[in-house]
């Protein structure tokens, strides 16, 4: 049997051990998240120092700290107006996406998910299928289609087409925010005098909050990063979208990576804002998701 000095002595040791331990999983655990950190933020500290680089700096041998700072690449870019006209364009087409894709997946989601009646589970599958379709499958068709309702080259062509994809994806999405909202409180608003839209309104969409913030950023996101509709079904530079503006910046195969990565920096700017001020909502509306879903 171990004397009292013996369990003494061997109480520091464990001690020290565990110690030790735990010291060394944290360091482990802030390097890699360190190494996270780099890997996610270093593609955007390339795109702006490159946008702040004479031309000369940016063709030879990669630094990762300009000689000489410019704001020359931002000159050219936004010399004629076309590509402040591009954000414009995309500003609009990504708010009125967004818009109406919530108002409308809101009572899509609703209904399937509070109502009952026959092919339910139909809709819900063809909603899901509508998603999974690839957007490089149905171009071609979506082209014709926008040609015949003469709304090809126009904002509103563009709307409508984006609607087409952000709908299934909305729908679907809030479904599972829905569902996490108890029956019992609308059920309990009704008998305070509340109708059914009434319920929905001032019950359950304030409660869904997050998720409605969550699938509006994914709906303003996709819309504004769009670029295969775009160029397929846009002509004019007057309805450029952002990134369509960007890519008629490549002519042959001459690359200008400096009013390039300009225009991917004032690009950047409105969607890091969004994310910024939203943050919180997006976290609380995907994890609410995630386990109600």
């Amino acid at each position: 049997m171990a004397t009292l000095a013996e369990v003494a002595t061997a109480a520091p040791a464990g001690s020290a051990s565990a110690q030790r331990r735990l010291v060394t999983a944290r360091i482990v655990s802030y390097g890699l998240l360190a190494v996270a950190v780099i890997l996610v933020l270093f593609p955007i500290y390339w795109m702006v120092i490159t946008s702040l680089k004479l031309p000369r700096e940016i063709y030879r041998v990669p630094a990762l700290w300009p000689q000489t700072f410019t704001l020359a690449n931002f000159d050219k870019l936004l010399a004629d107006g076309s590509f402040l006209l591009a954000i414009r364009n995309s500003a609009i087409v990504a708010t009125t996406v967004t818009v109406i894709s919530v108002i409308i997946s809101s009572f899509a989601a609703y209904s399937m998910v509070r109502f009952r009646y026959r092919f339910r589970g139909v809709f819900g599958r063809l909603i899901l299928f509508a998603y999974l379709t690839p957007g490089s499958l149905l171009f071609i068709p979506l082209s014709i289609v926008m040609a015949q309702l003469r709304l090809g080259n126009s904002l509103q062509g563009l709307i409508l087409v984006y609607l087409t994809f952000s709908l299934p994806l909305s729908t679907w999405l809030l479904q599972g925010y829905f569902r996490g909202v108890p029956r019992e409180l609308e059920e309990q608003g009704m008998i305070d005098g509340l109708t059914r839209f009434g319920a929905l309104i001032r019950i359950t969409l304030p409660l869904s909050a997050p998720g409605l913030a969550a699938v509006a950023i994914f709906t303003f996101t996709g819309a504004w990063n769009e670029l295969l509709f775009a160029l397929v079904l846009t002509t004019s530079e007057s309805v450029r979208t952002a990134p369509l503006a960007l890519n008629y910046l490549i002519t042959s195969d001459v690359l200008p990576w400096g009013p390039l990565m300009a225009g991917a920096v004032i690009s950047s700017v409105p969607l890091m804002i969004l994310y910024f001020v939203a943050q919180r909502f997006m976290v609380a509306g995907m994890a609410e998701g995630a386990v109600k879903g």
